[in-house]
């Protein structure tokens, strides 16, 4: 059975300024990296549990997505309970830990 997927506000914002800061509006192959990422997002809708726990938090868990060095982390909590996946932040991996 598949989850709902549902995207924080914050995550929100998150992908608003990382379409702007790739220029995807102007560009092809960054509006193909980002409909890659959309699409990995997407994909947590199947088997959530497949990513690892982050460091910072257990109860939580990354998605990484890109290439090395422009790999970004999909951090999200997964409510098994209400079939619920959140994503709660898009980071890009060379950013300081979570607090």
């Amino acid at each position: 059975m598949e989850y709902r997927v549902d995207i924080a506000p914050r995550a929100q914002r998150d992908l608003r300024r990382l379409y702007k800061t790739i220029n995807a509006a102007n560009s092809t192959l960054a509006q193909l990296w980002f409909s890659g990422l959309e699409s990995a997002i997407l994909s947590l809708e199947e088997l959530p549990t497949r990513c690892p726990a982050i460091p910072e938090n257990p109860d939580l868990r990354h998605l990484l997505y890109g290439r090395r060095p422009d790999v970004y982390r999909i951090i999200y909590a997964a409510d098994h309970h209400s079939r619920v996946v959140t994503v709660l932040h898009i980071r890009h991996g060379a950013q300081e830990p979570l607090v």
